[in-house]
């Protein structure tokens, strides 16, 4: 290892050291944070539905608090830790559990093998397209609406709220190659495919809208033809057609950003966060970035009950398509506090937070005053 790469690695160390012991947790700087996408993000939603594509047993959560939990890592997700820096003394729970809950806080709606189109991911069992996040979300909304006293206040209170959109992936892997399973890339070019990606996530971001959602926060792919599954199929090498079918998707997705902000019959704000930014491509800190912690089934995911490897901090993939929780931890600090040109667009999270959300007190009473009225609550 070359000096360069030691002293990488080392700072890489001490920022992972502090990021996951020192996460301050007081008031969020958020009311609310709402989250929609695939297994990247999902904790817990496919728990009790007919899929192959769940992670509620062990090897997952290994190193999670709750072990497993529906996560598909040893610990936290991006989402995770990023709820954390933003305040969050409690994860924000699945929909799939939200009963008791205080979804004013928000709800993850992600689910694992889920995608933009409604087909996505179908040949692994039942998921939740994001169609259906949606639907899922607006019946949370009709919750708050009552909890708040009318939809005129929830709208209110939503359009404060952060959205995180991460979701894609699966649009791509778990549809467009593999073609013995849909017919997509036989349909579409990559590039006509990406445009259609593009214009259906636009129309869901619409109906979000519409729904009182205003600060948005959308994650473009990573190099899913590097992810270990496709590593070893494609023979020690990454698989470069779905790297660059999901650049090429990331890239109208950060012009769909400024299509959105530059619209000025919304008062909507919107970033992109790049998961390919020279920040995330430097694995050198990682001394397996090929191969996966536990091992790993037909589809990727950790076998039961295996015993994954004991040195897990070395792995930046835990099982062979999903993300060790130390790569997690890196992916998170770039997204919310990364000063680096080509990660965040137009700026990171925290800037976006600070300069969007409204938190001053006066705002918060109108709604912490008002009465419980959460699922059957009386």
């Amino acid at each position: 290892m070359s000096s360069c790469e030691t002293k990488t690695w080392l700072v890489l160390s001490l920022v992972l050291l502090v990021a996951n012991q020192n996460i301050v947790l007081g008031e969020p700087q958020v009311p609310g944070l709402f989250i929609f996408g695939d297994s990247l993000s999902d904790n817990g939603n496919n728990n009790n539905l007919a899929t192959n594509a769940k992670s509620n047993f062990q090897p997952y959560g290994i190193d999670f608090p709750g072990g497993p939990t529906g996560r598909f890592t040893n610990g936290r997700t991006i989402i995770d830790i990023i709820s954390q820096f933003l305040g969050f003394k409690d994860f924000i729970p699945p929909f799939a559990n939200t009963r008791g809950s205080d979804i004013l806080k928000g709800v993850n709606y992600a689910s694992g093998a889920g995608g933009i189109r409604t087909e996505t991911g179908g040949h692994r069992g039942e998921h939740v397209s994001l169609g259906l996040q949606l639907l899922n979300h607006r019946a949370i909304v009709s919750q708050i609406a009552f909890k708040l006293g009318g939809l005129e206040k929830a709208m209110q209170y939503l359009s404060n709220c952060l959205y995180y959109v991460q979701i894609g992936n699966n649009d791509y892997l778990n549809n467009y190659f593999i073609p013995e399973y849909y017919p997509t890339s036989t349909i579409y070019s990559p590039e006509q495919y990406a445009e259609a990606l593009i214009d259906e996530l636009a129309m869901n971001l619409m109906a979000l809208q519409g729904l009182g959602a205003r600060k948005f926060v959308l994650v473009g792919l990573g190099r899913i033809g590097c992810i270990p599954i496709l590593f070893s199929k494609n023979y020690g090498s990454c698989f470069e057609a779905a790297n660059d079918a999901a650049l090429m998707f990331s890239e109208k997705l950060k012009s769909l950003v400024d299509q959105f902000n530059n619209k000025s019959s919304t008062d909507s704000k919107f970033i992109f966060l790049n998961s390919t930014s020279s920040a995330l491509r430097n694995t050198v800190g990682f001394k397996d970035s090929t191969t996966a912690c536990c091992a790993s089934g037909p589809y990727g995911e950790c076998i039961p009950d295996q015993t994954p490897c004991s040195n897990r901090r070395d792995y930046l993939f835990y099982d062979q398509s999903h993300t060790s929780e130390d790569y997690n931890i890196l992916t998170a600090l770039v997204f919310y506090n990364s000063s680096y040109p080509d990660s965040t667009y137009p700026m990171n999270i925290k800037n976006f937070v600070e300069q969007e959300i409204k938190m001053e007190p006066e705002f918060m009473k109108e709604f912490t005053s008002q009465p419980s009225r959460l699922y059957g609550d009386e």
